[in-house]
């Protein structure tokens, strides 16, 4: 059905009626205007893909257990040298100057295992160097044995249980000595020498796990499937040079050792 109004009389009412208030036209189904408007869904998904994503946590590492599969891992001294110049875990690495891995010979009969690197150590990237590896040599020499002798029965190889020096040359913090213990095993591994000497704290809370080299000094024991003899620290010599006398006991009884293994 045409409506009975033409353009001109329907404008005319259209004007009338906004004149008067009206808003809004009234539509032919009821509108609740407090219905919450639908969403659109291509504007939900616009927004969910705008969203930041939550960030996912990352599994904690064990530098423990990285630094034994880094250990296990190696089948060589370059190999082991190469694991821990690669060790990202130890935060002693960050500030120190050079790695400090061994010296000497590794076909050696006697390992010795030293402390923690010192200034003099940090700087060449060798153990017992300085006036305490001076003194060393000397202590060596006095039982027929040394570092760069031509034999290897009365040679020695010597290694640095922490391989960087702590912040000015202080304590090992305990969590470091947890992450090299597999390291230093490993060297024991590699190298199989007859005897161990633990020469300073570090490598006794390493080897034997026990602190106080003082009161462990010149017995032997057992540990990392050696026969381990603990004894005073040429630095430690130096500061106390009473204590000489204790390490020459200790260097007859390792001499005495290695005598009846022969």
């Amino acid at each position: 059905m045409e409506s009975a109004l033409d353009y001109h009389t329907a404008r005319a009412l259209l004007e009338w009626h906004v004149e008067l208030g009206a808003t809004e036209a009234i539509l032919d189904a009821p509108v609740n205007r407090y219905d919450a408007p639908k969403e659109d869904p291509k504007k939900k998904a616009a927004i969910a893909q705008a969203a930041p994503v939550a960030p996912v946590a990352m599994p904690k590492i064990d530098p423990v257990a990285e630094a034994q599969k880094a250990a296990k891992a190696a089948p060589d001294l370059a190999a082991l040298e190469q694991a821990l110049a690669t060790f990202e875990h130890c935060d002693l690495k960050r500030g120190a100057r050079n790695l400090v891995f061994a010296d000497g010979n590794p076909a050696a009969r006697v390992m010795i295992i030293g402390d923690a690197p010192d200034r003099e150590e940090d700087r060449e990237g060798k153990p017992f160097v300085g006036r305490a590896g001076h003194l060393l040599d000397k202590m060596l020499a006095a039982i027929d044995m040394g570092r760069d002798v031509p034999l290897s029965k009365d040679a020695v190889y010597l290694v640095n249980p922490v391989p960087w020096r702590a912040p000015r040359g202080g304590d090992v913090p305990p969590a470091v000595i947890n992450m090299m213990r597999p390291f230093v095993a490993r060297h024991v591994e590699i190298v199989a020498p007859d005897v161990l000497v633990l020469m300073g704290g570090t490598s006794c809370q390493i080897a034997l796990e026990q602190r106080g080299v003082n009161r462990l000094r010149g017995t032997w024991q057992e540990a990392l499937g050696k026969p381990v003899l603990p004894m005073m620290h040429p630095a430690d010599l130096l500061r106390r040079p009473a204590s000489k006398r204790e390490a020459w006991a200790d260097l007859l009884s390792l001499k005495a050792k290695l005598e009846d293994a022969t």
